[in-house]
């Protein structure tokens, strides 16, 4: 790696950009269904303030140059400087002062800015919600059966390869405990995902951390507006808004968070992208703005595991590269036989850090609906800015932000839910997809499973 150094986080967007495009920002904010005035808070008031306290400190301060100089120049023909010199105590006295208030009209500046979310890409529908979301392809039949369809949960307890009460014993609510061929099947996933990834898309296979500080997670956008959806181990006497420790720590919600922030404060060659990374990891989320929602089942766990593609690309490539990568989330659901849709997410339903947004979403016959299986999203240089992950142009004396993407290739239990309910059986038994049989020591059906003590 080339010219590694380190400064203070970045925002998401540059002060003169919003000084430029308030209008534009103003429009984008209302397209995702926020309130301009409420985001940007007195932006403009607070924005003059500053200036203006700026401007005259530099005035402030030729001024006392000027008096020094002159002071300087009496003495020496021993004229008394009494007048002089009080004068420039009270030009100091009162640059510090506008300083001060310049120091803090920054801080409410760097507030105001990284509390605003990504822009929106032009080709990104107007909406409010979920119902506002486009479909851009669809891909197999939905499945059918000659008998009634079971939802996972069900099949899973019959069978005895899931185990939700024990989980809540050990655990609490929304965990799980696998067993057998069960435990298996999600191995075998994991394993299937990352070998087409590293085989034949070309993503260098990568075991981060599974726990992060919080400047990793402000780099990717989690902190501080999502803090409430995070664990935090309670190791180093807790956190503090707008505080970005090195020492502290939080289980990962996703793999993007400690591979994005695999070159924070980093400068990379242009020769070196697109660099594409994929990781296997647990994921940790409260999931507390989801009280009452998918309760049962498996879709919206404490703890879950997810193959994650992450790159790193020049902005010029990156839209290219969005669609590369969501093509190889497609990919796996392709190879497994799943029937899926592919939705351009709305303005008002996209995330947080998000320019632009596809989401996957699977075909469930036992619950008879798509259920969200990926999201792959092109970040532009929202991250890089907060992670200050810049590439230097080969012709190109000054460095520039790079543009990160990254989606889910993919969350393995809701992959390991959509076999159990695609691939049912009358008998209540699974037939294992045909890619995944390698992988299942040859086993080609799920059964009940022999257990003495259940």
């Amino acid at each position: 790696m080339h010219g590694r150094k380190t400064l203070k986080c970045e925002v998401m967007i540059d002060l003169a950009f919003v000084r430029a495009n308030l209008a534009l920002l103003e429009e984008k904010l209302r397209n995702r269904g926020m309130d301009p005035a409420a985001a940007l808070r007195n932006f403009v008031e607070i924005d003059r303030e500053r200036r203006e306290a700026i401007t005259r400190v530099e005035t402030l301060k030729a001024q006392r140059n000027k008096l020094t100089e002159e002071i300087a120049k009496l003495r020496r023909e021993g004229v008394d400087t009494t007048a002089q010199t009080e004068q420039t105590r009270a030009l100091k006295s009162e640059a510090e002062l506008l300083e001060s208030s310049a120091s803090v009209s920054d801080e409410r500046l760097k507030e105001i800015l990284q509390a605003l979310p990504n822009l929106p890409q032009d080709s990104v529908p107007i909406g409010r919600s979920a119902d506002d979301n486009r479909q851009e392809k669809i891909w197999g039949e939905k499945t059918t059966f000659d008998f009634t369809a079971k939802p996972h949960w069900d099949l899973g307890e019959v069978l005895g390869i899931l185990d939700f009460g024990r989980a809540a014993k050990i655990s609490g609510s929304r965990f799980v405990v696998q067993f057998g061929q069960g435990a298996r099947l999600e191995r075998a996933l994991a394993n299937f995902m990352i070998d087409l990834h590293t085989g034949e898309h070309g993503y260098t296979e990568v075991l981060p951390p599974y726990m992060v500080n919080s400047k990793s997670l402000f780099g990717t956008g989690q902190l501080p507006k999502f803090a409430e959806d995070l664990f935090h181990c309670d190791d180093k006497g807790g956190y503090q808004p707008g505080v970005y420790q090195e020492n502290d720590h939080w289980l990962i919600p996703t793999a993007e968070v400690p591979v994005t922030n695999l070159f924070r404060d980093e400068t990379l060659d242009e020769s070196q992208l697109p660099i594409s990374f994929c990781a296997y990891t647990p994921c940790f989320r409260s999931e507390a703005g989801s009280y009452g929602k998918d309760v049962r089942g498996m879709i919206r766990q404490h703890q879950f595991q997810k193959v994650e593609l992450v790159k790193f690309v020049r902005p010029e490539d990156s839209n290219s590269e969005h669609e590369r990568l969501t093509r190889h989330a497609e990919t796996v659901l392709e190879r497994l036989g799943l029937p899926y849709r592919r939705m351009l997410l709305c303005t008002g339903d996209m995330g947080f850090s998000a320019a632009k947004t596809y989401d996957l979403e699977v075909w469930l016959p036992g619950q008879q609906l798509y259920r969200e299986i990926s999201s792959c999203s092109n970040f532009e240089t929202f991250q890089a800015r907060r992670a200050n992950i810049r590439y230097r142009p080969t012709k190109a004396k000054k460095s520039e932000f790079l543009h990160t993407l990254n989606g889910s290739g993919l969350a393995v239990g809701r992959t390991y839910l959509a076999i159990l309910e695609n691939y049912q059986q009358r008998d209540g038994t699974i037939r294992v997809p045909e890619a995944l049989v390698p992988y299942m020591n040859g086993d080609t059906v799920i059964g009940k499973q022999q257990q003495g003590w259940s």
